[in-house]
Parts: C-alpha cells; sequence; structure tokens
C-alpha cells in the first residue's frame, strides 16, 4: 500500500492506477471504520489527514482525465472537513521514493540520475 508523495504528473499509468485504487482502499478504512491495513504504516500517515488525502485523489483525477482516461469515482468531500488538509509525515523520503521508482524501470518521471 502506497500513497506517493510525488507530483501525480510524473506517475506512469501502471503506478497512478495503482495508486487510485490504493487511495480508495485507504479512504474506506479511515471513513468506514475497516480494519484491514488499519496497521499499516502508509494508513497511519494519513489518519486525521482525510482534507490532504482527498486532496491527492483530487490531483488524480484532474490527471487521468488530462491524460484522456475516465474518471468516475468521486469521494464525498464531506467527510474531510475539518481535518488536516496537507501530509507532512513521510514514511519514505522523496530521495527514497525516487529511487524506488528508479529501480522499477517503469516509465515514471524521477529526479536524480
Amino acid at each position: 500500500m502506497r500513497i506517493w508523495d510525488l507530483e501525480v504528473d510524473r506517475l506512469c499509468r501502471a503506478h497512478l492506477l495503482a495508486e487510485h485504487r490504493e487511495l480508495h482502499g485507504m479512504w474506506n478504512i479511515l471513513t468506514q471504520g475497516r480494519s484491514g491495513y488499519r496497521r499499516h504504516p502508509e494508513t497511519r500517515r494519513w489518519t486525521g489527514r482525510l482534507g490532504a488525502l482527498y486532496g491527492r485523489h483530487e490531483a488524480q483525477a484532474a490527471e487521468m482525465m488530462k491524460r484522456g482516461w475516465r474518471h468516475r469515482s468521486a469521494l464525498d468531500a464531506t467527510l474531510a472537513a475539518g481535518s488536516l488538509t496537507t501530509q507532512t509525515k513521510l514514511v519514505n523520503s522523496l530521495d527514497q521514493q525516487n529511487a524506488i521508482l528508479r529501480a522499477k524501470g517503469c516509465a515514471c518521471r524521477v529526479d536524480g540520475p
């Protein structure tokens, strides 16, 4: 389970779609009290930050539409009301995230060598 902290336009098709699917799973865990992956470090860092998670979803949806794809899975913005709208916690640093993607050899645009 991973929500990247890199700009969504840098993600390749596979990583953008996978992140979108995982974001919906995380949203359900956090808003519906589901137990799957509740203790995962990625889930824990988004606890109390539904506003930021909602914003990431909106960025994903905009990028999907920019690429000519359909997006039909809106989130309920009212569930994010009153929560933190920025994500400051990281599981991996941005440099580490770039390195992880670089090692995958996909079409993601990463920083560094």
